[in-house]
């Protein structure tokens, strides 16, 4: 084991030394984490080596014959490291990437490749340092394995040597595992440094390739990608086309008539569905106090998220793409992980991030921490607040806990605070009991109003207790007069609605991706509800046009206020239908929802479906009715197209 970290750690000082830029220091840090990172390899390698060894068979202290083995095996090990070693350091000379999975797409055409690494690369000289460096590596085990067989130790009590077994399995088990905390260590802990090359030093080419591994399909066809570019360049209103660099961005810089920038506050609401909540008539009237709020703020009641999930909703809102890696989420995606965001547009803002729970789930760290610059992230470890069950703090500790963070800011900021309380377990913490009154209804009238217990009911109320507690908390501090608060719900559930909407909403499974979006700043914005389509992926342009930010946009998403006159110039480049994309990975469909229709298609049967939103009846088979179908049909390809693209395109400008 030792000898193989010797190795890893020659090999990042030599990757270090020979691709950093000039000027660039020496990291500690960097190679600390690296170091992790290896033993966790080697450990895993120990652990084999020690449960194989507790076979007599195999043990080459009990049988001379195992030797061989070992010294075969180990040797071949060693072959496999050298391997990978050298292919992450050429992998990374070719496409300053570390080693990933995606190299397996070149044995798709192996015989060019070869010729190409032929052409490039020493091959010759590379083989023949492999195979003198292996057979020293075979000399030396072969070597040392007699030596420690011939000395003579002395013999150790059954129950001491069973001490000894359990202690190096737990010691050898807790280094593969990486770290102390609810997750082990991750690619994505890397990503922490938000330096793209000090991730790079850090990480073992194991690490990297096998956390690509179920991702090596993901990719998008170039072709497909730019025949729809003419559909997004009419959907995304983008100024200055370019077909051949695929150019999706547009740039947008309204006048500034601010003397001081607003504050932003955007809250992330755990599975917050539409239909459950008071805004839409649920008579359960499970949030009475978000429902004055929506009455006192800009309300866009049918907001879509483009997927059903907390990490696939943080990811849109963040990046402004809808996530379309399929089965697992694009946050896990080690080749997604460089994505711009708008928010680093909010260039004099203090950028923080509060969490109530572990913030290394679904790697969602990894991809704040290396996207969002000078991010400051506080989360279960940094509150006053005891942790309540799995999530961390309760959410009414979290806007608590953040409101007295925030209120002691002297600069503007950019804040996000992601709740988690209304999942399971539906833990309603006993300090807050006495206050919160719990509500129980008869079975029938859970099942009618879409919640399965009374334990959920109480849940998704008492998210309504902890917004009350942070609202009334922040009118008190001087932020808030000067505060655009923004809420939206990472996802909705999917359910039914029968007694609120049309029955598409419940047979389509519309009530997963239905939330409330509200943008609420007394001083700032007068009352209004809007009923046109909005998504997830249009909060960061929005939010940036109200705070007079210039931003570039180089995802999906449009500004929600662009009848704002600082956006009449771009008038010409809207389209005057709105949609919001969804993909249900699920049941493996996308779609397109409108004011009037939704469009959904089978990825698998190619099945579609083409239903009414506004009512029950069934859309009516005319002329009129299929050319809106053959274009939403069009624009959901495109955008699924374009997302794909995007997802490992949307890469942050120096």
């Amino acid at each position: 084991m030792l000898a193989f970290l010797v190795i890893m750690t020659i090999y990042r000082f030599i990757f270090f030394f020979h691709y950093r830029g000039p000027n660039r220091p020496f990291s500690g840090s960097a190679f600390l984490l690296g170091l992790r990172f290896d033993a966790k390899f080697i450990s895993m390698l120990g652990l084999a080596i020690l449960l194989l060894c507790a076979v007599p068979f195999l043990n080459p202290f009990k049988n001379n014959k195992a030797k061989s083995f070992w010294t075969i095996f180990l040797s071949v090990i060693f072959l496999i490291t050298l391997i990978f070693l050298g292919a992450d350091f050429y992998h990374y000379d070719y496409l300053k990437q570390k080693l990933n999975a995606s190299v397996l797409n070149f044995l798709a055409d192996a015989g060019i490749s070869f010729n190409m690494m032929r052409q490039s690369y020493p091959l010759v000289k590379i083989s023949i340092a492999l195979l003198l460096l292996v057979w020293l590596f075979a000399w030396w085990q072969k070597k040392t394995l007699n030596r420690i067989a011939g000395t003579n130790v002395p013999i150790v009590k059954k129950k001491a040597n069973t001490f000894y077994y359990i202690g190096f399995f737990i010691l050898l088990g807790g280094l593969t595992f990486g770290k102390l905390g609810q997750f082990p260590l991750r690619w994505s802990d890397a990503f922490l440094f938000a330096d793209d090359f000090k991730a790079s030093t850090a990480l073992n080419p194991f690490q990297s390739f096998f956390s690509t591994l179920s991702f090596k399909n993901s990719s998008f066809d170039i072709k497909k990608v730019r025949e729809d570019y003419p559909v997004m360049v009419n959907s995304f209103g983008i100024q200055h086309p370019d077909s051949v660099k695929l150019n999706y961005e547009r740039l947008f810089n309204p006048a500034d008539t601010f003397t001081k920038k607003p504050n932003i506050i955007l809250v992330i609401c755990e599975s917050f569905s539409a239909y459950k909540s008071s805004m839409y008539g649920n008579r359960l009237n499970t949030t009475p106090y978000f429902n004055e709020l929506c009455n006192n703020g800009v309300f866009f009641d049918r907001c879509f998220t483009p997927a059903f999930g907390t990490a696939r909703g943080v990811w849109a809102t963040i990046t402004g793409i809808p996530d379309v890696e399929s089965p697992s989420t694009a946050s896990r995606n080690p080749g997604a992980v460089d994505q711009h965001t708008i928010i680093n547009n909010f260039k004099e803002y203090e950028h923080l991030y509060f969490l109530g729970g572990d913030p290394t789930w679904a790697n969602i760290q990894g991809l704040l921490s290396n996207n969002i610059d000078g991010l400051k992230i506080y989360s279960q470890d940094n509150f006053k607040a005891k942790k309540v069950d799995v999530w961390g703090i309760s959410d009414k500790n979290l806007f608590l806990e953040a409101n007295g963070i925030l209120k002691e800011k002297t600069t503007p900021f950019f804040a996000i605070i992601q709740t988690a309380d209304n999942h399971r377990p539906f833990t309603i913490p006993s300090e807050d009991k006495a206050e919160f009154n719990m509500m129980n209804v008869s079975d029938d009238e859970l099942k009618k109003y879409g919640f399965e217990s009374n334990d959920e009911l109480n849940a998704f109320r008492f998210t309504d207790f902890g917004y009350t507690k942070f609202m009334e908390a922040a009118k008190k501090e001087r932020y808030f007069d000067n505060t655009i608060f923004v809420f939206v719900g990472d996802h909705g559930i999917r359910g039914n609605a029968a007694d609120m909407f049309p029955k598409s909403w419940t047979a389509q499974g519309l009530t997963c991706e239905h939330v409330p979006l509200l943008f609420y700043a007394p001083k700032l914005l007068a009352p209004k509800r809007v009923h046109e389509i909005s998504s997830q992926v249009d909060i960061l342009p929005s939010i940036a046009s109200l705070a007079k930010i210039p931003f570039r946009n180089n995802t999906f998403g449009r500004n929600l206020f662009d009848t704002v006159a600082a956006y009449s110039q771009y008038k010409s480049f809207l389209p005057k239908q709105h949609y919001a994309f969804i993909i249900d990975h699920d049941v493996k469909t996308i779609g397109l929802v409108s004011d009037q229709y939704y469009f959904v298609k089978n990825l698998k049967t190619g099945k579609q479906e083409f239903v009414s939103v506004t009512g029950n009846e069934p859309v009516v088979n005319d002329a009129g009715t299929d050319s809106i179908k053959n274009n939403m049909g069009n624009i959901t390809d495109a955008w699924y197209e374009t997302a794909k693209y995007l997802l490992l395109n949307n890469k942050k400008k120096n």
